[in-house]
């Protein structure tokens, strides 16, 4: 839809924003904390086992994954088309984030199912997500309204 028929977004679309916002601010105070050699010290050893194998290019993927993310969101609430971009490029983050973690053992992870999913499966699922959601609401014309006057 162009700007001139844009529809009022939902109510929804405010919520997911908000709630996807928090998530990826989350993320990001997460990747500070790994980044803090004080921070990482105070984490469990199997956790900080984890952070300190993984390569420099998945440490940067996951970079792109929560800044990216942050900033699609902040786009996204402010109803610009370009968060979708930067969902896609957080998706695509994800999806080189994880690929140490498809080849680590259970044992790696303590054995938790739940570890495994925090890792891989829900952050994929979120950047999908937003990608996806972003694209819907610019179909839905809640995208780029017009300012009221």
């Amino acid at each position: 839809m162009n700007d001139k028929t844009g529809s009022r977004a939902h109510w929804s679309f405010w919520a997911i924003g908000a709630v996807a916002l928090v998530w990826n601010v989350m993320g990001a105070l997460n990747f500070f904390m790994q980044m803090n050699v004080d921070a990482l010290a105070r984490m469990p050893e199997t956790q900080r086992a984890i952070i300190e194998s993984r390569p420099a290019w998945a440490t940067a993927a996951f970079a792109v994954v929560v800044f990216c993310g942050v900033i699609g969101c902040l786009l996204l609430l402010l109803k610009k088309t370009a968060a979708y971009y930067l969902f896609l490029a957080s998706l695509l983050g994800v999806v080189v984030q994880i690929i140490p973690y498809l080849g680590a053992s259970r044992s790696a992870f303590a054995g938790s199912p739940l570890m495994i999913s925090m890792y891989i499966i829900v952050p994929l699922a979120v950047a999908a997500f937003l990608a996806w959601y972003a694209k819907r609401a610019e179909r839905k014309g809640w995208m780029n309204l017009p300012q009221r006057q």
